[in-house]
């Protein structure tokens, strides 16, 4: 089959990120994107799930201050300690 050359622009950073993680499966960028798109054309869709499954604004808010060791609550005495600081 014939080879032929597409350009697309993509953020430098995501490229990086891309070429890294994919190399670890033994494969460049080129070879990942044509596994992409023969995949979608097998599947007649996007080969996965485009959605919103991770933390929502409060929980990576809580992530972040256990990061920076802010807003900490505890150690508690007893668990009914816990339980009351948390329904506070």
């Amino acid at each position: 089959m014939a080879k032929v050359s597409t350009s697309i622009s993509v953020d430098a950073d995501v490229k990086a990120k891309a070429q890294e993680l994919f190399a670890e499966f033994g494969m460049d960028l080129s070879t990942a994107i044509n596994v992409f798109l023969k995949q979608s054309i097998y599947e007649r869709r996007i080969p996965f799930t485009i959605g919103r499954d991770g933390p929502n604004e409060t929980t990576l808010k809580a992530m972040d201050d256990a990061e920076n060791e802010e807003n900490m609550y505890g150690p508690f005495d007893s668990v009914a300690d816990m339980m009351e600081a948390l329904n506070a």
